[in-house]
């Protein structure tokens, strides 16, 4: 479901011009996209090859591991039409406590993509009140293939499975990565503090986070309230 590829090591631009520097994140560059039912999500029109978004891993696995408690929380039947729903923007009225919390809570569902030109969107949520499920939830953008919108749900356990598919083989693409840097003693012109390259790595080595957040959902409730009587 989740794919990646990284980038060949003598093709990396390394970071900063006068000292040229690379350390473990930048060692991840390379291409990622999704692969959910029969479509190919984060995939661009272009003649590029490959064809995908093209930048740091890491960044997707970082912004993976961390939505994913808020992900496979279960949303109560009562919140499931607004974790599925756009929420109303700011406006001008009082942010409370309350209604901070809903936007929050809902904002936190969504995979971050911000750093790509014309980001697409793309979100996940569990329900297990019909069935043990995550539904993503994708709205493509200009430059982007696939349908317009797409709302497909998969068994949480095969969701639970894709994720550290792609978290062991990540972790061992760049394990492999940080052995070939710590082999050839370096990158020829780049700067890079092997021994530091080495330590993030360990640090890095953890187990897919399974826990589920801890929302408190009657201030979540509160806020989603007072959101739909300013609709009314």
């Amino acid at each position: 479901m989740i794919r990646f590829r990284l980038r060949p090591l003598d093709r990396i631009e390394p970071w900063g011009d006068e000292t040229p520097k690379l350390h473990w994140f930048g060692l991840s560059d390379g291409w990622y996209w999704l692969e959910a039912g029969s479509h190919e999500l984060l995939r661009y029109t272009g003649p590029d090859d490959p064809p995908y978004v093209d930048y740091y891993v890491a960044r997707l696995w970082e912004d993976l591991r961390e939505i994913l408690p808020t992900v496979l929380e279960p949303v109560p039947a009562d919140l499931v039409t607004f974790i599925a729903d756009d929420v109303p923007p700011w406006g001008d009225d009082e942010i409370t406590d309350a209604v901070l919390a809903a936007y929050s809570w809902h904002g936190e569902h969504w995979l971050n993509l911000g750093y790509l030109s014309s980001a697409p969107r793309l979100r996940f949520w569990r329900t297990t009140d019909d069935g043990d499920t995550v539904t993503l939830d994708w709205r493509r953008s200009p430059g982007f293939t696939g349908p317009a919108t797409a709302r497909i749900a998969v068994p949480t356990e095969d969701f639970r499975a894709a994720v550290r598919e792609f978290d062991d083989a990540f972790l061992a693409a760049m394990a492999e990565r940080v052995r070939e840097v710590v082999a050839a003693g370096g990158v020829p012109g780049v700067e890079i503090d092997l021994d530091r390259l080495r330590r993030e790595h360990r640090t890095r080595v953890a187990p897919v986070p399974e826990r589920s957040a801890r929302t408190d959902w009657e201030l979540v409730r509160a806020g989603v309230r007072e959101l739909r009587q300013r609709r009314a």
